[in-house]
């Protein structure tokens, strides 16, 4: 979500660069039938002009990139400060393009309202320009409103963008939310607006309007297509769209609990739903601690659950973490959109801030949100960035963007990679839309058409945009050869189906009616672990018209050809690749331990000596191993600075700062914010503390941190949990070695056993923190935290 609402409101030109292809080679004399259903890919003439060749070479037909590449995070760092709230989808000429917010792209420059780059490889991006300027921006929209969060689909032919109106003409009230869509015919527009909202923005019971806010479209396989959407005032909620997708119809559901969630991104994988979901503050700079993390269902509409099973639409909400900050130079890392590259391996690209250099200096108080790119694995059935280790930096191993094998993807029936068996190979035009050059696969009266590739490892992937013109037609890739081991996974257009087999064992999908063939569609097969999965999609972003898993009896040959056949009909293709299949990670980085203790208050009836009061005593009772503590509205949180603190000296080194915290705060009233747990203090203006809280009507574990940056007292803190009333808190102290800077990670746990860490904060090498515990936030209800436990150890 792009809360950061620039001082001043500037129209940006617009720069739309068309990536449609103006001409093609085609390399066969042969008089091809004209393909039907939708209109004929064009031959091009023999010979073109040398301007048009090299208009193509530079702009849609670049070389594939070699292997080895690497990028760096920020990956928009070469053409913008900030790049928020990124979406992404690979264009049908072979181009991947990255959306943004609406935001000054860099310090001083102009207001843009959403933004587009474009990239070959997904390590290198350029600029391309913005989404809306004054002459298509949509009408209904209220001349103040700013244009959030775009998502990015390719439906029924043409491309599609939801994003976020913050306020509509048709309510005098300003930040009336709602979700806008709008269509072009490639990744770059022209851009049409539908004419309305999606939905109509929700009065909230107490007055305003709900969060609804960050659109994302998922399409399954039952042909219906679900926008998810909403944020921290009234939660992330699901509703079904009509057969246009522009309109939403029946009553939507709510998928999250109402104070926790925004920036949804759904993904369908083994039969579940993965709902991801940014929490937290996106926007407080240097102390955000935005971050995401996923439940999972069996069905679109939830309930989502955790990894141990909590609702993340409960009270005491759940979520299991993706990706958080590290310590390193990445904060406020979240509001996210998921991509797999070629060979199958997954990607997250997401925003976050540099805390040393959190703002744009002008115009002031836009937070600097650039995106970054990390690799998003599947451990144990739960999505996790680089195995936990979370955001990079430094130098990476890039995506795999190209195709192995000689294989020019967005060409491919350019060179000699794929070798003619029988039937038509030709090169033709897209003529109805903007893939530029494809490959036509045509049969003749008494073959397929069937080409072949260099021989291609066992576990090898393909994917390939298809289309199959005519309702007769049906394409086939063809893994391990042509002999009886292997499996071929099949689109009919005649049965409407997807079917995999081997000789006389096969499985299938039927294809929903919404599948229309003659458009574009995204075809993956993946040979691994002898298993092989194929996979229809709309878009390629998690979306699903068909799917099949296949374990052939027979193993597939070590090294074979892959074959791709069109019989019946032409089938026609575009950006095909042909690659090793991604080697998964499946281990997490190991996680810090807790060693021996090397102090342990036991509080039984005194202290120990080395504690003292700041802004205190507190009206405590040490007594029977607890200390009770009554809760006040006295906090350190500002200016205030009258909250009563327990600290004693840190250890020196490394070392883990825990206790147990009954703190009984209930379910579903308001009760803000009542809390009690760990703290780390140095300075009354700089500090952090881990404990549960109350926030709005949900229960959470907070990791905040308060700083005096740039002449302000700031607040901001992670968010975490699922909380009980008996938690137990951890915080893992180690030291940089090249800085000297402390770091802190957090832990918690509902029994003691089974702890989840979160977030790392660092306070600076000059400081000598003190430690210790702390409560407050409310008085009301009356309520008491008892701590019954303080203890200090080695890290493990």
């Amino acid at each position: 979500m792009a809360r950061s609402r620039p001082k001043g409101h500037h129209t940006m030109e617009i720069r739309l660069v068309a990536a449609l292809a103006t001409v093609a080679l085609v390399v066969s004399a042969v008089a091809l039938p004209a393909a039907g259903g939708t209109p004929p890919a064009t031959a091009a003439p023999a010979t073109t002009d040398r301007a048009d060749r090299s208009d193509r070479a530079g702009t849609d037909r670049a070389a594939p990139p070699s292997s080895g590449t690497t990028y760096a995070n920020p990956i928009t760092d070469p053409f913008s400060d900030t790049y928020a709230d990124p979406a992404v989808i690979r264009g049908k000429d072979g181009w991947w393009y990255l959306y943004a917010t609406s935001d000054p792209l860099v310090t001083g420059g102009p207001f843009g309202n959403m933004h587009v780059a474009k990239s070959r490889d997904l390590a290198s991006w350029e600029y391309v320009g913005t989404i809306f300027d004054d002459e298509n921006k949509p009408a209904w929209a209220a001349d103040a409103s700013y244009f959030w969060a775009p998502d990015i689909r390719y439906v029924d032919g043409q491309y599609v963008m939801y994003y976020t109106v913050t306020d509509t003409a048709a309510n005098p009230d300003a930040w009336d939310y709602t979700i806008g869509v709008a269509t072009a015919p490639t990744p770059t527009g022209p851009w049409t607006d539908s004419g309305g909202p999606v939905l109509d923005p929700r009065p909230a019971p107490g007055g305003g309007y709900l969060n609804t806010i960050d659109p994302a479209l998922f399409a399954d396989d039952d042909g219906g297509r679900y926008l998810y959407f909403g944020g921290f005032n009234g939660g992330i909620w699901v509703t079904e769209l009509d057969e246009t997708g522009t309109r939403a119809v029946g009553e939507p559901t709510r998928v999250t609990v109402a104070d926790r969630y925004e920036g949804a991104f759904v993904v369908k994988r083994d039969g579940w739903y993965y709902l991801m979901g940014s929490s937290a503050n996106c926007c407080s700079g240097p102390v955000t601690g935005y971050s995401v993390y996923t439940g999972r269902s069996r069905s679109p509409l939830g309930p989502f659950t955790d990894h141990e099973g909590v609702g993340m639409n409960e009270s005491r909400v759940g979520g299991t973490l993706v990706v958080a900050q590290n310590g390193n130079r990445w904060i406020g890392v979240g509001h996210h959109a998921v991509f797999s590259d070629v060979s199958g391996q997954d990607w997250m690209l997401y925003h976050g801030i540099d805390r040393d250099d959190a703002w744009l200096n002008e115009p002031g108080g836009v937070n600097r949100r650039p995106t970054l790119l990390d690799r998003m694995d599947w451990i144990d059935g739960w999505p996790v960035v680089n195995a936990g280790a979370g955001p990079s930096e430094g130098a990476q191993t890039a995506p795999v963007a190209a195709s192995e094998l000689g294989i020019v993807s967005a060409d491919p029936a350019s060179g000699h990679a794929l070798r003619r068996v029988t039937g038509t190979l030709a090169r033709g035009t897209d003529g109805s839309g903007d893939a530029g050059s494809i490959a036509r696969l045509v049969p003749d009266r008494r073959h397929s058409a069937v080409v072949q590739t260099k021989a291609a490892p066992r576990d090898v992937r393909v994917e390939t945009d298809v289309r199959l013109p005519d309702a007769d037609g049906a394409f086939t890739v063809r893994v391990g050869g042509a002999g009886p081991a292997a499996v071929s996974v099949r689109l009919d257009a005649g049965t409407r189906e997807l079917v995999v087999g081997q000789g006389r064992q096969t499985a299938r999908a039927a294809l929903p009616a919404t599948a229309d063939l003659t458009d574009w569609r995204v075809l993956s097969v993946e040979a691994r672990d002898g298993v092989v999965a194929a996979r229809l999609s709309s878009s390629g972003l998690g979306d699903v018209d068909a799917e099949v898993r296949f374990e052939p009896r027979t193993p597939l040959p070590r090294k074979a050809p892959v074959r791709l056949v069109a019989d019946g009909a032409e089938a026609q293709l575009d950006n095909l690749t042909v690659v090793a299949a991604h080697e998964p990670v499946t281990e997490r980085v190991a996680e810090p331990e807790a060693g021996a203790v090397t102090f342990a208050e036991q509080f039984d009836g005194s202290l120990d000596a080395g504690w003292r009061w700041q802004h205190g005593p507190a009206d405590v009772d040490v007594a029977d191993g607890t200390l009770t503590w009554p809760l006040t509205g006295a906090d350190l949180v500002g200016t205030r600075n009258d909250a009563p603190v327990l600290l004693r000296d840190a250890p020196e080194g490394d070392y883990v700062l825990e206790a147990t915290v009954h703190l009984p705060l209930g379910e579903d009233t308001v009760r803000n914010f009542q809390q009690a747990g760990l703290m780390v203090h140095a300075g009354d203006d700089d500090f952090l503390r881990l404990g549960s809280v109350s926030i709005g009507r949900t229960r959470q574990v907070e990791f905040g941190k308060e700083l005096t940056a740039d002449g302000a007292v700031r607040f901001g803190g992670f968010v975490s949990g699922p909380v009980a009333d008996t938690m137990h808190l951890r915080l893992f102290h180690t030291t940089d070695p090249a800085t000297g800077e402390h770091r802190y990670r957090s832990a918690t746990s509902r029994d003691g056993e089974s702890w989840r860490f979160g977030a790392t904060w660092t306070l600076p090498a000059d400081t000598d923190p003190a430690v210790g515990i702390y409560a407050g936030g409310g008085a009301a209800p009356a309520v008491s935290a008892v701590f019954s436990d303080v203890r200090l150890r080695e890290l493990g």
